[in-house]
């Protein structure tokens, strides 16, 4: 504590700290936990196909629009792909391991055992697009205005750092104040770096539609405010013959085409003006393609593996709300979703029910006791997890089937009973205060009225009133960010290597925060707690019971009411549209893909 007191005031180009702790030698990888599966000099990742040819143009579609080219600020509806394409961070991430990180812009990176700092040397042969060289002194710009201008996760996460500095033009070191946290170096190694003479710092945190100059394999070639970007492949890419990089980027453009409404979108898809898709309605996937392109075979539906947890899909509860601040409340509206009819009825039986925050793997707590670290971890909470949940008994609820679902209305109820409320003239209102149980779900498309209606219409069974609102993208986004909202349904993804990210969703300190993805806001001290046992963690059996024991924790607060996820992922493209035979551990990844030579 003292070290990091001291180092706090000490200026960038000061006296340099030296770690307790002895460095290991630069290395071409780091992994969050064990070693890196691929050796130095490896030859590309294993799952590219590293000859496959260059050309052609992939066209995307997404639903909603954009009024900004900076998605590293709070302000605006950002476009896609930037990140992707045109700002690269210091490493490059492989899709086929939990969280390991291989050298990019930092050709190596240098950490002691303890991960209290982080040292990066650039690659020299390293440039922007517009030929300029990068420099430590782009990484530390980069450091400084997303640590003061940046959305909220990166100010949360580079605050940490209690000293960074350029040992040379091309080496830069980060020492950390909390070295109990073990991820550090690696998000670090996945800071976007930007160019320190293109980058206007004044007016950084304002939107744009300016092109922005990356040091990444696309240029910005055409934007259409709101309604399209254009990437274009850039022939002097100076890491285009890099391992990391042999088999990606392989279309010369990349458009990305922004639409109003889903059923336009899909149109676009048939007709071709879209040439590859990742399906999200089951309905349309299991009866939408019935059109002359997919029956003649000129469109191909693959069903591709993914092996990363599902993630959470939910119906958020926002607990900033006094309607939503007693979990009996929301616990009883868990039991009113009827998932089993809606799946059968909406979705063609298609989903499976998510009942973890990590759904889909082995950090999930569902229907395995906690065990011995992870009681250890919760002593300081007796009553943060309930007792099924602990033990691994805890399920969703579940229903017949049939419209009624009736043993969980009459649970809801009775738990609502419990809550202070009591039937009035065909309404539940609370006996104390008098005010009736109703609240508004915020929605961003017209797709979700459906689902949205048939849990409607469920509440209002037992006289609870819910108001469905769909608004513009650009509202849905503004009221995100400022939590002006009762509900709203919301995907949290998630990795085999969570970390950081769990700060920005369920911690105390950003609930408050414009900007967050702390939709439900959550202030749980046992949250808290959780994720910091996860983030010190350094072996894996401590990190996963870490997490496992912080689902049990967000299992427990009932903060959404859990939805469903597909058991791998829906992906059409057009025929001409190829991809290597494996699929990476992450699923779909357009980086791979290419454009078969006309005939």
């Amino acid at each position: 504590m003292i070290l990091a007191m001291l180092m706090a005031l000490l200026p960038s180009s000061g006296l340099r700290a030296e770690s307790a702790s002895p460095k290991r030698a630069p290395a071409h990888a780091i992994a969050m936990h064990g070693e890196p599966a691929l050796p130095p000099g490896f030859p590309h990742f294993p799952y590219v196909a590293p000859d496959a040819p260059k050309g052609g143009r992939a066209t995307l579609g997404s639903s909603g629009s954009f009024d900004n080219l900076n998605p590293m600020i709070v302000r605006g509806e950002p476009v896609q792909g930037i990140r992707e394409f045109v700002i690269e961070s210091l490493m490059a991430r492989s899709q086929d391991e939990p969280f390991t990180l291989y050298g990019l812009i930092a050709q190596s990176i240098s950490v002691p055992d303890d991960r209290s700092e982080v040292t990066f040397l650039l690659d020299p042969r390293a440039k922007f697009s517009d030929g300029t060289p990068v420099t430590a002194a782009d990484v530390l710009f980069s450091f400084e205005i997303l640590r003061d201008k940046g959305r909220p996760n990166y100010r949360t996460y580079y605050r940490k750092v209690a000293q960074a500095e350029a040992l040379s033009d091309h080496e830069v070191r980060f020492v950390f104040a909390d070295a109990e946290d073990r991820e550090l170096p690696l998000i670090l190694g996945l800071m976007p770096v930007l160019p320190r003479h293109a980058v206007d710092a004044e007016r950084f945190e304002e939107t744009t539609l300016a092109p922005l100059v990356g040091s990444g394999p696309y240029r910005i070639a055409a934007v259409d405010p709101g309604r399209s970007i254009t990437y274009r492949r850039d022939p002097d890419y100076w890491g285009r013959d890099l391992p990391v990089n042999r088999g990606r980027f392989n279309f010369d453009e990349i458009r990305i085409e922004y639409y109003r409404e889903g059923s336009t979108l899909f149109e676009a898809f048939k007709t071709g003006t879209i040439n590859i898709r990742v399906e999200d309605d089951p309905a349309l996937w299991a009866k939408g393609y019935d059109f002359p392109a997919a029956r003649d075979g000129r469109i191909a539906r693959e069903d591709i593996a993914i092996g990363i947890p599902a993630g959470m899909t939910g119906l958020v509860f926002n607990t900033r709300r006094p309607v939503f601040a007693d979990p009996r409340v929301r616990e009883a509206l868990i039991h009113l979703f009827n998932f089993d009819w809606v799946n059968k009825s909406f979705f063609h039986g298609l989903y499976k029910r998510t009942e973890s925050y990590f759904e889909r793997s082995m950090l999930s707590s569902s229907g395995r006791p906690a065990d011995a670290r992870e009681r250890t971890l919760l002593v300081p909470f007796p009553d943060a997890v309930l007792p099924s949940i602990m033990e691994g008994t805890w399920r969703v609820p579940e229903s017949d089937g049939t419209p009624h679902n009736r043993t969980n209305v009459r649970q809801a109820y009775e738990m609502l009973e419990a809550a202070g409320y009591a039937m009035q003239a065909g309404r539940l209102v609370h006996s104390e205060t008098g005010r009736p149980l109703t609240f508004e779900i915020l929605a961003a498309t017209t797709s979700q009225e459906r689902l949205l209606g048939a849990f409607r219409a469920d509440l209002a069974r037992i006289g609870i009133s819910a108001r469905i609102r769909v608004v513009d993208s650009a509202q849905y986004q503004s009221r995100l960010k400022t939590y002006d909202y009762d509900m709203i349904q919301f995907t949290w993804p998630s990795s085999l290597s969570p970390g950081n990210e769990q700060l920005f969703r369920w911690s105390s300190r950003v609930a408050d925060d414009p900007g967050s993805y702390n939709y439900a806001g959550v202030k749980n001290p046992a949250a808290d707690a959780m994720i910091a046992a996860m983030l010190a963690a350094r072996e894996e059996a401590d990190f996963v019971s870490a997490v496992r024991a912080l689902d049990r924790v967000l299992l427990s607060g009932h903060y959404v009411i859990p939805l469903f996820h597909s058991p791998t992922q829906w992906v059409a493209s057009w025929s001409r549209l190829a991809h290597p035979g494996v699929s990476p551990l992450f699923g779909f990844n357009l980086d791979t893909w290419w454009m078969r030579p006309a005939d």
